[in-house]
């Protein structure tokens, strides 16, 4: 089975998951968990965000996005979007005023009226509305948004699964502030939120004669396939053809470089592996990912669409901080339901500061 293909059939049944699939996502801080129409993402900060949708088959999509940071007493905020995905989509706005006064409806009974600017589809949700909804999740509740004959109904499917495991991963289960499983204790035990870590960015340098010319060493290539492991494929490095792509070379100090090449390529995604490597021989290259998309400006980049629609994607990023590559952002858009081209939300399982020094 191809890596092309693993990475293909890991990003469609696992939406939430960051570059490079499922594996690599169950080695990462925080939490990632989907169940029917809803799916939560925690960060290494302990913030929990999670995201509930219509049922695939609703004509109008809406989402709500619910997000707690961790620690006693962290209040629980919303944010609701209305789906525009596509042409069709677009002419059934027309008809709608520019601020859509939309009435919220649970088991019939109004609860409020919230406006959702045409410009955005995007509001925040009233405290009153979170309360309303959170106690409507807890069993089973139509959820429905309305301007008169317009209807924007939340599907409560896998949204009480989802909160629980919101519950957990802040240790908030059996106390006065859990949203599912509450109880009589308080929280003096609920984990407190971490700091969002400090990365310090070092630049790169310029270039050295003869940093192209590593493109076309063996030795080089059979170093990176070296690296892969016994199931790592690279295209770019195993193709004995004469087609097969160069490498390429970019000085990262006086001693390391970054090496990329061609790995694999899917129906509509494709992946660079980047290696550093010691400037001379044996070069002891150390893969960075083989589901790269761009460097930049000392940071490699990893963007991957969920589907060719590309209404969902993740992505990740890597910080050269003199001495390595540090995993500064991993992040998925959310579940792929046509509400947006480029996706719905952010929703971060590594969050970090950066912070820029001068080379080393």
């Amino acid at each position: 089975m191809s890596r092309a293909f693993r990475f293909a059939v890991a990003i469609a049944a696992i939406t939430w998951a960051p570059p490079l699939g499922a594996q690599a996502a169950a080695s990462l801080p925080g939490l990632g968990f989907a169940h029917h129409d809803w799916e939560i993402v925690c960060d290494n900060t302990r913030t929990c965000r999670a995201a509930g949708y219509g049922s695939e088959d609703k004509a109008r999509r809406v989402s709500i996005l619910l997000t707690r940071a961790a620690g006693q007493r962290s209040p629980i905020t919303g944010q609701l979007m209305l789906g525009r995905y596509g042409d069709e989509d677009e002419s059934s706005y027309d008809a709608l005023p520019q601020d859509i006064p939309l009435r919220l409806r649970i088991n019939g009974r109004v609860i409020g009226t919230l406006i959702v600017p045409q410009d955005s589809l995007q509001a925040d949700l009233p405290p009153q509305h979170v309360a309303a909804l959170l106690a409507a999740v807890r069993g089973h509740a139509t959820i429905e948004w309305s301007f008169g004959a317009n209807t924007w109904r939340l599907s409560d499917t896998g949204a009480a699964a989802v909160l629980l495991k919101m519950d957990e991963f802040q240790r908030r289960v059996g106390t006065l502030g859990a949203i599912i499983r509450t109880g009589p204790r308080g929280e003096a035990h609920v984990l407190p939120p971490l700091p969002v870590p400090v990365v310090v960015a070092a630049a790169i340098v310029a270039g050295l004669p003869g940093d192209a010319d590593l493109a076309r060493s063996e030795a080089l290539r059979y170093a990176l396939r070296g690296s892969l492991g016994p199931d790592g494929e690279c295209t770019d490095l195993t193709d004995q053809s004469t087609s097969a792509g160069a490498l390429t070379i970019t000085r990262l100090s006086t001693r390391k470089l970054l090496v990329s090449a061609q790995c694999w390529t899917a129906a509509y995604n494709e992946g660079l592996g980047y290696w550093v490597i010691d400037a001379q021989a044996p070069f002891h290259p150390v893969l960075v990912t083989e589901s790269g998309s761009d460097f930049s400006d000392g940071v490699i980049f990893s963007d991957q669409k969920g589907r060719g629609l590309g209404d969902c994607w993740s992505s990740s990023r890597w910080t050269w901080d003199g001495h390595q590559f540090v995993r500064t952002a991993a992040s998925t858009t959310g579940m792929c339901r046509l509400m947006a081209p480029g996706g719905a939300w952010s929703l971060p399982r590594i969050v970090t500061a950066r912070r820029a020094r001068n080379s080393r």
